[in-house]
């Protein structure tokens, strides 16, 4: 039986578990199976991870995207430029780190995407705001990283004045805020200042309309949650661990 899984922590509610359970009935892939590691800690992956002798590949989730890579034998160009990993393949004993990430936001994104979207606002700087940096940055689309804490990368919320928020008309949430079950939560943005050009992009799945979402379309921009993006980079995960 092949194994396969997604590491993460806490994983309260996981797409990827659900979604493969559901994939391998479906095709009749009899000979497949898809667990949760829920590891507190990063280094658990040694002991519970990695003795399993019949893993084949996994995904990771938050907040071990950046934290794997030390564990990895080899990574792909991608992974080695933005420094994050989702996707692990396993091959002769070596593990392989993918970025299906980026295959699965940029393919979602790209019908919203209008001409007027020059600049972006990333809401977050984990391991999912690297493949959506990478993402904005082959598409030629500017972008500022937001945070609630200044750093040399990123600017507070605080900071976004009217002025910035009629420039930054694409505004990705790459962060947990908003996530069940704390569902009445929301990027600290001044909503007010959205309009009907603005497209919002929450990669949060669950709930189906997040707070976020919610007051942006309200204000009247068009919005999208994350549930197609996981789609699309659980199948090139599948891909990947069967090439």
């Amino acid at each position: 039986m092949r194994l396969y899984g997604l590491l993460g922590y806490p994983l309260t509610h996981s797409f990827s578990q659900s979604y493969f359970a559901k994939k391998f009935e479906t095709e009749a892939i009899h000979n497949a199976q898809y667990e949760n590691f829920s590891l507190p800690v990063i280094d658990d992956v040694e002991t519970v991870l990695f003795q399993q002798n019949n893993l084949c590949g996994f995904n990771i989730t938050i907040p071990y995207k950046k934290a794997i890579l030390p564990f990895l034998h080899e990574q792909t160009d991608p992974v080695k430029e933005m420094g994050a990993c989702n996707c692990v393949c396993i091959k002769a004993g070596k593990r392989i780190g993918y970025n299906t990430d980026i295959i699965g936001f940029a393919h979602s994104l790209k019908p919203f995407i209008r001409q007027h979207h020059t600049h972006a606002l990333i809401l977050g700087t984990g391991g999912a705001a690297a493949a959506v940096e990478y993402v904005l940055r082959k598409a030629g689309i500017q972008y500022t990283f937001v945070s609630r804490s200044k750093n040399e990368t990123a600017i507070t919320y605080e900071e976004l004045s009217e002025s910035m928020m009629q420039q930054y008309l694409l505004i990705i949430n790459t962060s947990p805020v908003g996530q069940y079950p704390n569902i009445h939560d929301a990027p600290n943005l001044p909503y007010q200042y959205i309009g009907a050009k603005h497209h919002l992009f929450d990669l949060i799945y669950n709930p189906t309309e997040t707070k976020f979402l919610q007051l942006g379309r309200e204000q009247g921009a068009s919005i999208q949650n994350g549930q197609e993006m996981l789609v699309i980079q659980a199948e090139e995960s599948w891909r990947i661990w069967n090439s």
